[in-house]
């Protein structure tokens, strides 16, 4: 790492690597969650997460219903580590996705939802951890160590982790071939010219991130950086509900930071931003297509459902660099650890 390279942006720029070793080292764990759901056939998936690996399930949510049909419900840690309440999961498959597999209250909601009858599946970066240790099935996310902390291969790694199980489990062809580009699309990011994006985040005092589907899930994700590294107050909206109360903030000048990938959604998209830049809103889109306001155009996996995670990719680097030129550190923001355990 060079003097002025921060380990965000480094290892953020490591996620290829990363994405392309997980995709290769973890088939036979696919095709064992794919056996499992053949023969258990559930009527419904449960994970449980925290920060950015929830922003990651919810990421799964979205791309598993599409894909597969079967609903997925996130169930809060504390429903088992303070409320104590029993779980009736018999048939189920639970997914536990963290980082480092050692925050209590998740450890304790996957007892629970074994001890319901469940399945469980750890998708975790640390295969030894207490998570680990307890799952029934361990999808490593082989990101190695990450330290700074402002988590990001290790992010994109869970959502290609779930992604890959989402084709295993609904034999997407398309959706495998677009996983076998995403390391390549992943790595034709560098270069991108983020500079007017740049300009409007740095004045900005508040932002709104927006998406649909998949892309609902990286804009959560978004908001979460901005706030714990540059200290920028954001809020995560679906495209959809944004058009309602929230558009009451929009004024002249007030930042959208949209992620429209070029699938069924990109239509209604592209005219909710048009809306809102009627009402004066200065937009930043990430897409493949072209889209009015500032547009920021990004490599594809071929897969509109994937290329979000692509243009994360981006973004990561855009709000590291507006971090640094606020003056703060992206491996240190205040107040904050990278390992948080919660009860």
């Amino acid at each position: 790492m060079s003097e002025n390279q921060s380990l965000m942006l480094e290892e953020a720029g490591q996620s290829p690597e990363v994405v392309a070793t997980l995709l290769e080292k973890e088939k036979p764990v696919f095709a064992e969650i794919a056996r499992l759901f053949s023969s258990a056939r559930p009527s419904v998936v449960t994970t449980a997460a925290r920060g950015s690996s929830d922003h990651a399930a919810t990421f799964f949510k979205y791309l598993f219903e599409i894909t597969c049909g079967v609903p997925v419900a996130s169930v809060g840690p504390s429903i088992a580590s303070v409320y104590g309440a029993a779980l009736h999961l018999n048939g189920g498959v639970h997914f536990t996705v963290s980082q480092s597999g050692a925050s209590p209250d998740i450890v304790a909601l996957q007892e629970a939802a074994k001890k319901g009858g469940a399945t469980t599946i750890a998708v975790v970066n640390v295969t030894d951890s207490p998570l680990a240790k307890q799952a029934d099935i361990v999808l490593g996310l082989n990101a190695g160590a990450e330290k700074s902390v402002a988590a990001t291969k290790s992010f994109i790694a869970s959502v290609a982790a779930l992604s890959g199980v989402t084709a295993a489990i609904g034999g997407a062809s398309d959706l495998q071939a677009a996983l076998e580009k995403l390391p390549e699309a992943l790595s034709a990011t560098a270069g991108i010219d983020t500079a007017a994006a740049e300009e409007v985040l740095f004045h900005a005092t508040s932002l709104y991130t927006a998406g649909r589907g998949p892309a609902f899930a990286i804009a959560l994700e978004a908001a979460l950086k901005a706030k714990e590294t540059s200290g920028l107050h954001a809020e995560a909206f679906s495209l959809a509900e944004l058009m309602h109360g929230p558009m009451r903030l929009v004024q002249p000048g007030f930042p959208i930071v949209a992620f429209a990938p070029d699938d069924a959604a990109f239509v209604n998209n592209g005219q909710a931003l048009e809306r809102l830049q009627k009402l004066g809103a200065t937009t930043v889109g990430f897409s493949t297509q072209p889209l009015s306001g500032i547009n920021l155009r990004v490599p594809t996996t071929g897969n509109g459902l994937i290329d979000p995670l692509v243009s994360l990719l981006v973004y990561y680097r855009l709000i590291e660099s507006v971090t640094r030129r606020k003056g703060f550190d992206p491996d240190r923001p205040a107040n904050l650890l990278k390992v948080t355990e919660t009860v």
